[in-house]
């Protein structure tokens, strides 16, 4: 009782061996066909990019104003 293993449009189906020599023509057919393991190729690692530091950046004299403070106001 071995097992075959049938491909059509992407899908993989299981199929007793015997059944599959039964109906090889019926199989051929619909469009089934022996599936082979095709080996998964393996995906090459991305190198990590660091962005760019400039100096400038990091020694401006740029200095952030500070914002003046909402009061509230009570109602009486």
């Amino acid at each position: 009782m071995s097992i075959i293993k049938l491909e059509r449009n992407g899908k993989v189906i299981e199929r007793l061996k015997a059944d599959y020599k039964a109906n090889k023509s019926t199989y051929e057919l619909r469009g089934f066909k022996e599936y082979t393991e095709k080996p998964k190729p393996k995906p090459e690692p991305k190198p990590v990019v660091e962005p760019e530091v400039k100096e400038d950046a990091l020694s401006s004299d740029w200095i952030e104003e500070e914002k003046p403070k909402k009061s509230k106001k009570k109602d009486k």
